[in-house]
């Protein structure tokens, strides 16, 4: 009998100590966790746009100028992110859908030449597709992709100012309910 009661006694000092330890671990977890700073707001919404001339399929050097008073989605890009690729069937039609009303997709490829053409002819892209390489990283930072994730799109209003930005995939619907109310 005495064995019992020292065995339910080891377990009841057990229980209470693994309950103890369980709150006061999840105290310094919440803790920390109000520690851990957030990412800052992009700083690049409601600037103007960060300028840009490079080099489109046809190597004929495209400056974002061009593309004053519409509005734009700039998606940053590549032929071997799965993501890109799902997302880019869309912005054909988005881009076939919105034209007449001042809207324009631009492709900003970090990636080879042939790789963009091949993929390009592919699917029939309808829009321009700039070939950045490894310079697309440093411009998709100065418009507010910090972690350097693709795909990355910045949204521009007709005035030039970045009004949104998104990391990954996009859908159609996503983008026009960003772009509706700036057309």
């Amino acid at each position: 009998m005495k064995t019992i009661i020292q065995f339910i006694l080891v377990i009841v000092i057990a229980g209470g100590a693994g309950f103890g330890l369980q709150r006061y671990l999840q105290q310094d977890e919440r803790e920390l966790a109000a520690e851990i700073p957030r990412p800052a707001t992009n700083k690049a919404i409601g600037e103007m746009r960060p300028g840009f001339e490079i080099a489109d399929t046809d190597g004929q050097l495209r400056n974002v100028s061009e593309w004053n008073d519409q509005v734009l989605l700039i998606n940053f890009w590549a032929t071997w992110c799965p993501p890109c690729k799902k997302e880019m069937p869309a912005f054909i039609e988005l881009q076939e859908q919105y034209a007449e009303q001042g809207f324009k997709v631009i492709g900003i490829a970090l990636d080879d030449l042939q790789s963009v053409q091949d993929f390009a002819d592919t699917i029939g892209v309808n829009y321009p597709l700039l070939i950045a390489e490894y310079d697309g990283i440093d411009l998709s930072r100065s418009y507010g992709n910090h972690v350097g994730a693709l795909p990355f799109s910045a949204f521009v209003d007709r005035q030039g100012k970045v009004v949104s930005t998104h990391m990954g995939e996009l859908s159609k619907t996503q983008v026009e309910d960003i772009i509706k109310p700036l057309l």
